[in-house]
């Protein structure tokens, strides 16, 4: 038993039921199988994206409960998430893992002088997430019902298929394979120089799936203020679900006025990487649709914070990405919600998401329902283990 175990061990109290002895972290990039564009790359800010870095953390024990979770980074970031996380994870040997807010804490001031959010939070957030479904996992329950499901699933629409690198009679078709394969709703990504573009490419989407088909678009935060006040009075014709991120992301008062004067509610969020953040677009009134990425915001503990926010105020909520974690946090969202369909995931587990009649729906796997591939083993760079197995 390390020195920290013997710590926490000899302080705990006659409450703790179990104690976190073995912890690893693995380092996984996946490849895309096609360079991804949207308006980042289109106005020279990025290159096309060939890749997505994911942080792993899988968590053991003394009594043998597990737990899995996972924090991303597209781009850069992924080996800083893994350097991070390394120099914080023996602070979690010999806790108590039913303790996950106490936890969330200590990892934060354990790594205080990098701050609340950003790198730091991320690398936290996959520390959280394995918390969290282990502790579904020993209570023998998908997440959604151990935190309180609302419903068994929740509406989905697909973004994986609209990007702007993809010709538009191939958007065409991909929207025709979504619907038919029991997907909900169709994001199309927009943000051309010239918007006229964007105007013809959503004439043909729209006229293709038809009036009754929900279609939101997204922006990816390239407009400025004059030019998303154009677009989305020009927008309004295609009754949209939301426009997404129209402005900067941490242009509260820019989204705030636009929202005030579109009929189309405005979505935004999932680029921010702390509650605080978020609440600064919910206490300007800037989202119609709030849109946090809990992997972003440090994790599950703190998604939960911001999903109280949120529906204080009424708010629809269609979490960023990784519908593996948000699919369960939308099912326990009060206001009916929205989750985001990427396939692109799909070779890191061994389970997939069933989805049909427009929404995906939550099995009756305990936790989050998944466990890393042999795939997913292949893909790994790096690994850190600390502590012993039980």
């Amino acid at each position: 038993m390390t020195q920290a175990t013997t710590g926490t061990a000899r302080s705990a109290g006659g409450a703790t039921l179990d104690t976190i002895t073995w912890i690893k972290l693995s380092s996984v990039t996946l490849p895309l199988a096609t360079p991804v564009s949207d308006a980042k790359v289109l106005t020279g800010r990025q290159k096309p994206m060939t890749e997505v870095a994911f942080l792993f953390v899988e968590v053991e024990t003394a009594q043998g409960h597990q737990g899995i979770g996972f924090s991303y980074s597209k781009r850069a970031g992924g080996p800083g998430q893994f350097a991070h996380a390394r120099e914080i994870a023996e602070n979690l040997l010999g806790e108590d893992p039913s303790d996950i807010g106490k936890l969330w804490t200590k990892l934060v001031w354990a790594g205080a002088s990098v701050g609340r959010s950003g790198l730091a939070t991320q690398a936290i957030a996959a520390y959280d997430v394995a918390l969290w479904d282990l502790k579904a996992k020993r209570a023998g329950l998908p997440l959604a019902k151990l935190l309180g499901a609302h419903r068994d699933s929740v509406r989905c629409y697909n973004t994986s298929g609209g990007f702007l690198h993809t010709p538009t009679e191939q958007v065409l078709e991909n929207a025709t394979a979504s619907l038919e394969s029991g997907i909900g709703g169709l994001k199309i990504k927009v943000g051309h120089p010239d918007g006229k573009q964007d105007l013809r490419r959503l004439t043909a989407v729209r006229e293709h799936i038809g009036d009754d088909v929900p279609l939101m678009v997204d922006a990816n935060q390239q407009w400025d203020r004059p030019t998303a006040q154009r677009m989305g009075r020009a927008l309004e014709e295609f009754g949209l679900v939301w426009i997404e991120e129209p402005l900067d992301a941490y242009d509260a008062q820019g989204h705030a006025a636009l929202a005030a004067s579109l009929d189309t509610p405005v979505a935004t969020g999932e680029m921010l990487a702390s509650v605080a953040e978020h609440w600064e677009l919910i206490r300007q009134g800037a989202a119609d649709v709030i849109q946090p990425d809990a992997p972003r915001i440090g994790g599950i503990t703190q998604f939960l914070k911001l999903a109280a926010l949120a529906e204080h105020q009424q708010l629809q909520l269609a979490p960023h990405f990784a519908m593996e974690i948000h699919l369960h946090l939308a099912a326990a969202y009060p206001i009916e919600p929205w989750v985001e369909h990427f396939d692109w995931l799909e070779p890191l587990f061994n389970e997939r998401l069933a989805i049909s009649d427009g929404r995906m729906h939550v099995s009756a796997r305990p936790g989050l329902g998944i466990t890393l591939s042999e795939q997913a083993r292949a893909w790994t760079r790096a690994t850190h283990e600390v502590g012993k197995r039980a």
